[in-house]
């Protein structure tokens, strides 16, 4: 990269002599002719190199000096980097010593500023006459997202995607754990918290598990007829589906049925043994929405 800089020509310490013309050039035989001056010596623009001055004194006779010119590189600050916090945080942007003076998009004049937000902020860095602009932003980190909650008996797996691992989980929002799973989940309400590596306020999903029946013996008694999770019917995409031990599907809640299965197969009783169910439906929640999973067993009676 070639840097320029802004010389004030007309400072150049050539002569002592009084009462003399100076004319401004970028090459010798240019200067030795006089073509091709320097418009604004006051500001000339250029890279590293050489200009050259045609001194006149009251008498015509003139000498031609030479002045090399040499452009300071703007310094940067190697501290001041953009940075990542909670988007309800605040953080610190200090652009380090050594600098001539510092002035911030806030107006501050100091080396750093504090208490700043998520935005985009520059200061103006000074290296004895040269001030160098340098940008920088701070991003509010992206929130991690429960993905899906799957539970089985009274244990569930909180899967997460997005936000910046390792994550950490609670069931309550003070103890926390680096597993993702929790055993000895109590039946009804379960509030899982997830957070970060940034360490922000934690995403909440708090799931109502149904009581889960894991017998029924469809005799007409009005016990345990049949497996009913009409309760359920409000969630979004709610699937409720039966297999047997061959992985073959049985049985498939929907709203005609009312989610409920009373342990027949197109009106015909299935045989006494166990099968296996699955249940699944989305769970609202700021962020997204997670998918919830329970899986599990039910034993089939059939007395006749």
């Amino acid at each position: 990269m070639v840097f320029t800089g802004t010389f004030n020509l007309t400072t150049a310490a050539v002569t002592t002599e009084t009462g003399i013309t100076k004319k401004y050039f970028t090459s010798y035989n240019d200067a030795l002719v006089e073509i091709n001056e320097i418009p604004n010596p006051l500001a000339y623009i250029s890279a590293n190199g050489t200009a050259y001055i045609k001194v006149i004194n009251s008498n015509g006779c003139g000498s031609i000096a030479k002045v090399n010119l040499n452009v300071i590189p703007p310094v940067y600050s190697t501290i001041l980097k953009d940075q990542i916090i909670c988007i309800e945080n605040t953080t610190t942007l200090d652009a380090g010593a050594g600098f001539t003076s510092y002035l911030w998009s806030t107006g501050a004049t100091t080396q750093s500023i504090s208490n700043v937000g998520v935005g985009t902020y520059w200061v103006d860095l000074k290296t004895g006459d040269c001030v160098l602009r340098q940008e920088v932003k701070v991003i509010p980190s992206e929130s991690p997202v429960i993905k899906e909650i799957h539970q089985e008996g009274n244990t569930a797996t909180v899967e997460v995607k997005g936000g910046k691992s390792p994550y950490q989980y609670s069931l309550d929002g003070i103890k926390w754990q680096e597993s993702n799973v929790f055993s000895n989940l109590i039946r009804g309400k379960n509030t899982f918290y997830v957070k970060d590596f940034y360490n922000c306020d934690p995403v909440v999903v708090t799931v109502t598990v149904p009581n889960l029946v894991n017998v029924i013996t469809p005799n007409g008694d009005g016990y345990n007829d049949t497996i009913n999770y009409s309760e359920l019917g409000y969630k979004k995409n709610l699937s409720f589906v039966i297999y047997d031990r061959y992985g073959n599907k049985i049985f498939e809640g929907n709203a005609f049925n009312n989610y409920t299965w009373d342990g027949t197969i197109q009106g015909r009783k299935v045989p006494t043994q166990t099968y296996w169910y699955h249940i699944s439906w989305d769970e609202p929640s700021k962020k997204d929405n997670p998918q919830i999973k329970l899986t599990g067993w039910i034993l089939m009676k059939n007395r006749d």
